[in-house]
């Protein structure tokens, strides 16, 4: 399965509380992002919180963007990428 690099920006901040709701709204999307066979797997988020770095494995960009639409999330750009693992070189 391909992975992507998706690129989002939040201009009013990222708020997802850490409480219950902050679990319900992750593992709605993570239920969301199953009908397109698509698996987010970590995000990264900058200081700020206005910027998200996320990870997902899925068939396409398209898939990508169909969950995102669906879980009304924005998409700045999405980038196929491979792992590159310094410690294979050893």
């Amino acid at each position: 399965m391909p992975r992507y690099v998706v690129e989002r920006e939040f201009p009013d901040g990222l708020r997802i509380p850490v409480d219950d709701e902050g679990v319900r709204t992750c593992l709605a999307l993570v239920e969301g992002n199953a009908a397109d066979e698509v698996t987010w797997v970590v995000s990264y988020v900058s200081a700020d919180k206005k910027k998200t770095f996320c990870v997902y494995d899925g068939p396409s960009p398209e898939a990508i963007r169909r969950t995102a639409s669906r879980n009304k999330l924005p998409v700045e750009r999405i980038t196929e990428v491979r792992i590159l693992d310094p410690y294979f070189y050893k």
